[in-house]
């Protein structure tokens, strides 16, 4: 069954929209695991003083501050993303360079507020 592969595969070029698409899908997921996160730390608060400072010490070693970045980063994506869904419901911005501009206008404001969040979270704490 050594079938060659399609062409296209080949010569594919990949576009913000499909690459947008996709990572929305991916962003959602990791939304998801993100309230399981939240919720963890919630029910860490509790039970108790020592159980806190277990997943502290976690959230805050620094694959947990990478992990909790990826996850504000998914949350601000997929809720930028979203409400550019929401104008597509409405029937705006259908066309192909508002398409491409509002891809990019959420890629980069998200990653902005990504930056802006954790530097609020490092001047707080």
């Amino acid at each position: 069954m050594d079938n060659p592969l399609s062409p296209h595969l080949q010569i594919y070029r990949w576009q913000i929209t499909s690459v947008l698409s996709i990572l929305h899908r991916i962003s959602g997921v990791v939304t998801s695991i993100g309230s399981v996160v939240l919720v963890t730390w919630l029910l860490a608060i509790g039970i108790g003083e020592e159980t806190f400072n277990c997943i502290n010490s976690i959230f805050f070693s620094f694959l947990g501050r990478a992990i909790l970045i990826g996850i504000t980063l998914a949350v601000c994506f997929n809720t930028l993303n979203d409400i550019r869904h929401l104008f597509w419901d409405y029937g705006y911005g259908f066309s192909l360079n508002v398409v491409k501009f509002t891809g990019w206008l959420v890629a980069i404001i998200s990653i902005i507020l990504t930056v802006l969040i954790w530097l609020f979270v490092y001047e707080v704490i």
